[in-house]
């Protein structure tokens, strides 16, 4: 670090993002984007928009947050928008933890969690998933502060119902409860509904799943009028500018072409159990994921060493260094070529591990 850098940074530990390697070109499972363009209709509008970038875009998303609305059937007043879901779980961070609300999460979840507390001078407490990478809502009844809860959590990809949800919601009014529902759409129940049920309740999304709009930076939160008032005073302190025009046309132009989202998450989620089928015949083992993606292990493999030998081979896949899970990979599901060819390099392995002894 360079001389100018500031002390209250410099024990901070960055996220590592997925490889984005430019190399060569590999069958890409590693970083949980979709293997699908965004719908036409997605693309037509952001063209249009790309006319008018001599233009600030709206502060307010006022058109996008009329879509959302229409689509998700909430008060325009409800959401807020943000760069990407992760700039939405900043936000929160920032308006709703503080010394006397530490944040709360497990040990095993999302990575920016514990980068959030820290860049943000937080406390936090990270709370042990079980010994199955399941996560009981009774571990936390009982706890103070801001709880943040991946649901589908990520990377083991379980999903917990909404009434095991609710009732973290129902047992302390004073305690408010994050949902960061990126992978929702895969097959999980979404928590949007307990918004407007409990003013304790926060729901964060992402258009970078399953509307395939990684690129664009595009999340969303939403919660009580009060809730969401809070955040836009943390954006407008940031940035109001956010939200570019391309990014927000393209939005609305997914919200509404619901029914290209709906079936290309059918395909992946058929891609998911098709994979899963056929990684259970070669010895694997798996969390029973609701994402899209797979977290699995096989008990006679490294798996830090099945990553590398899939590198080699031209397959991306994300490995993780915790000791907990470091003998697990989380593989995006992508077409079924792309899982085809993960399955081959697979057996490919095995088969080259078997000659050896």
């Amino acid at each position: 670090m360079s001389r100018f850098f500031s002390r209250r940074y410099e024990n901070l530990i960055p996220y590592v993002p997925g490889e984005q390697p430019q190399d060569k070109k590999y069958v890409k499972l590693n970083t949980n984007e979709s293997p699908f363009p965004p719908s036409e209709k997605a693309m037509q509008y952001a063209r249009e928009a790309a006319g008018q970038l001599e233009l600030y875009p709206d502060p307010g998303c006022g058109r996008l947050a009329e879509a959302f609305s229409a689509g998700y059937g909430v008060g325009r007043e409800n959401v807020v928008f943000g760069n990407g879901s992760d700039e939405n779980l900043n936000m929160a961070f920032m308006a709703f933890c503080d010394d006397q609300r530490p944040a709360i999460f497990a040990d095993i979840t999302y990575g920016f969690y514990p980068v959030f507390a820290e860049v943000n001078h937080i406390p936090y407490e990270e709370i042990p998933l079980r010994e199955d990478l399941t996560l009981c809502p009774a571990d936390y009844m009982d706890k103070k502060g801001t709880i943040f809860l991946a649901n589908p959590n990520a990377p083991t990809g379980i999903a917990l119902p909404r009434r095991e949800i609710e009732k973290l919601a129902e047992a302390d009014p004073d305690r408010l409860l994050v949902v960061d529902e990126a992978y929702v759409d895969f097959g999980a129940e979404s928590c949007i509904p307990l918004t407007q049920q409990y003013e304790n309740v926060l729901v964060i999304g992402t258009f970078s799943k399953s509307r395939s709009m990684a690129g664009a930076r595009l999340g969303y939160t939403v919660g009580s009028a009060a809730l969401i008032r809070d955040l836009q005073t943390i954006r407008y302190s940031l940035n109001p500018y956010n939200v570019n025009r391309m990014s927000m046309a393209a939005g609305i132009g997914a919200l509404q072409d619901q029914e290209t989202t709906m079936e290309r998450c059918r395909v992946i989620m058929e891609n998911r159990e098709y994979t899963m089928k056929e990684l259970r015949k070669l010895g694997f083992e798996m969390t029973p994921s609701m994402t899209n993606f797979v977290f699995a292990r096989h008990p006679e493999m490294d798996g830090g060493e099945l990553y590398r030998k899939l590198k080699n081979r031209g397959i991306l896949v994300r490995h993780f260094d915790l000791s907990r899970i470091c003998q697990y990979n989380r593989i995006t599901i992508g077409t079924r070529e792309n899982m085809d060819a993960l399955l081959g390099a697979v057996r490919e392995i095995m088969e080259e591990d078997n000659e050896k002894c």
